[in-house]
C-alpha cells in the first residue's frame, strides 16, 4: 500500500521547508512497502552544522502550520548537528551534514523504494 495522502503532504511540506533554507540534494522516498513504522523518508543535506539546525527548525515550523498540526514524536542527533532525525510518525526527516549523507548513503540503501516527486517552488517561476 503506498504512502498515505497525509504522509505525502507532510513530506512535501517538509521538503519545501528544507529547500527554503537552502538544503541540498532533497529526496523524498515512499518507504511504506518496506517499513511498518513510517510511510515516507525525507532526506536533505547541508554543508555545516548551523545550516542543518536551521533546516530542522524550518521543517518543524512548517509542519506545525499544517491544518492537522504535526509535531515530532522523537528527535535525535540535535546536539551534534551532523545528522538530525525528526520522527513525525507518518514521515521521518533526515537532515544530514554532507559528509554523513555521502558516508551513510541512505539514498542507496533505500534505492528500491519509489521516489516521490518534489519540485522546489523557487524553481517553478
Amino acid at each position: 500500500m503506498p504512502a498515505s495522502e497525509r504522509a505525502v503532504e507532510m513530506a512535501l511540506t517538509a521538503a519545501q521547508a528544507a529547500a527554503d533554507k537552502k538544503a541540498d540534494n532533497i529526496v523524498v522516498l515512499d518507504v511504506s512497502e518496506h517499513l511498518a513504522i513510517t510511510d515516507v523518508f525525507v532526506l536533505a543535506s547541508a554543508p555545516n552544522e548551523r545550516q542543518v539546525q536551521a533546516i530542522v527548525d524550518a521543517v518543524e515550523e512548517a509542519l506545525v502550520q499544517l491544518p492537522e498540526k504535526a509535531k515530532p514524536l522523537r528527535r535525535e542527533g540535535e546536539r551534534a548537528g551532523r545528522w538530525v532525525l525528526l520522527d513525525f510518525n507518518d514521515i521521518v526527516v533526515h537532515v544530514q551534514h554532507g559528509e554523513e549523507r555521502e558516508f551513510y548513503a541512505l539514498d542507496k540503501l533505500w534505492k528500491d523504494c519509489p521516489q516521490i516527486e518534489f519540485v522546489d517552488r523557487a524553481l517553478i517561476s
